[in-house]
């Protein structure tokens, strides 16, 4: 009977292990709530974020020419609009106006179709025709490329030559900036990144350390108000968190071969978009870590986090093709607005007023987020 007796011994007190455990994670709904959550939402994120083909590319079509052939132009993409929509078709008549649409950003690419485009093709002359894209998105500018001449060779092609014809119509495309790769164009999403791992390690996780530690008592003890804890803690984060930015940046420069910002006005967009984003997303996570008491809560929300403010942010994958509920979420995602004006600033010799717009989101997300922050933080027991 003695070992069937401390057997029985050992399972009670195994099981009051257990039992204590599982009231420590009782005591914690929201790691059981993530555990349960966290591999839907990687699931719908990710899966949304790189749905392999593109569609909705905004293109801008400037058609000078009345004739058959550019109607049977803008027919064919337009079934590519209805059909894989590959494409989001917009007009203009004025091709300066347009080229300076595709340079601030708002679209992928201008198509120009020359007044004598039909009347080329009717005496089979190689009529031209005029390709102006934004090169810094390189996925979209190959697919758009590929796009545009298969609606140009779906012109009354009945046959495939042996060789090729010389009253085939001829797609000048123009890079409309500096070549980059992909490799560059991966940096300001690395940027980012770093800020985002910068503001998990100081501001508010400080006051959480502070919590689980048992250390805050020492804030009870002086006349420090709300105001005072919070924003003492984002200005030691934010100097901390901007230092390793800028670092990051200067070394992803050199290693991938980004020339040198050429003026003062670039240098100060980027300090400016650092310092920003960086301020955005230290008082956003005191709204949604301010009151948590427990280190392991950073930790789960941390890679929740990272999913849904990196992935629809635009670094990698082109926002235009995201789904429309993924879209709104972008539109509202501080860190899409840090990688589209660092991406402005770095490849596109943008300054501070060409930037404005992504600035201006940026102080009014911090400006919100610092307000609630301060009204969450708990100054008590």
């Amino acid at each position: 009977m003695e070992p069937v007796s401390a057997l029985s011994r050992r399972l009670v007190r195994v099981s009051a292990v257990i039992e204590r455990d599982l009231k420590k994670f009782r005591r914690n709904p929201v790691i059981i709530a993530m555990s349960l959550l966290m591999p839907v939402i990687y699931l719908v994120i990710l899966g949304n974020s790189f749905q392999g083909k593109l569609i909705g590319l905004p293109v801008v079509v400037v058609n000078q020419d009345p004739g058959p052939a550019a109607r049977a132009l803008v027919d064919n993409l337009r079934a590519v609009q209805t059909g894989p929509r590959t494409l989001l078709l917009s007009f203009a008549t004025d091709e300066r106006a347009a080229v300076g649409e595709v340079r601030s950003g708002r679209y992928k690419a201008a198509l120009i179709i020359p007044a004598d485009f039909s009347h080329k093709v009717a005496l089979r002359t190689r009529p031209t025709l005029g390709l102006f894209l934004d090169n810094t998105d390189g996925i979209s500018m190959q697919t758009l490329r590929g796009v545009v001449e298969g609606a140009i060779g779906a012109l009354g092609v009945d046959y495939v030559p042996v060789r090729e014809p010389h009253d085939r119509a001829l797609l000048r495309d123009v890079n409309l900036f500096p070549s980059v790769d992909y490799y560059q164009s991966l940096v300001p999403g690395v940027v980012i990144m770093a800020i985002f791992l910068g503001t998990l390690t100081t501001g508010v996780f400080n006051v959480v350390m502070d919590r689980f530690l048992g250390t805050e008592e020492a804030y009870l003890l002086t006349p420090l108000t709300k105001t005072d804890i919070v924003g003492g803690l984002v200005i030691s984060g934010l100097s901390v968190t901007s230092l390793v930015a800028v670092l990051v940046l200067m070394l992803g420069m050199l290693i991938s071969g980004i020339a040198a910002p050429g003026s003062l006005s670039q240098v100060a967009a980027i300090l400016v978009v650092i310092l920003l984003t960086t301020l955005s997303l230290i008082s956003l996570m005191f709204v949604l870590l301010g009151r948590a008491d427990h280190p392991r809560i950073v930790g789960v929300l941390s890679g929740f986090l990272n999913v849904i403010l990196f992935f629809p942010s635009g670094a990698v994958y082109p926002l235009a093709s995201l789904p429309g509920w993924l879209k709104q979420l972008a539109w509202v995602n501080p860190e899409a607005y840090a990688v589209d004006a660092l991406k402005a600033v770095l490849f596109k010799d943008a300054g501070l007023s060409q930037v404005a717009g992504d600035l201006g989101f940026l102080v009014l997300f911090a400006s919100v987020t610092m307000g609630i922050a301060i009204l969450l933080l708990k100054r008590r027991l």
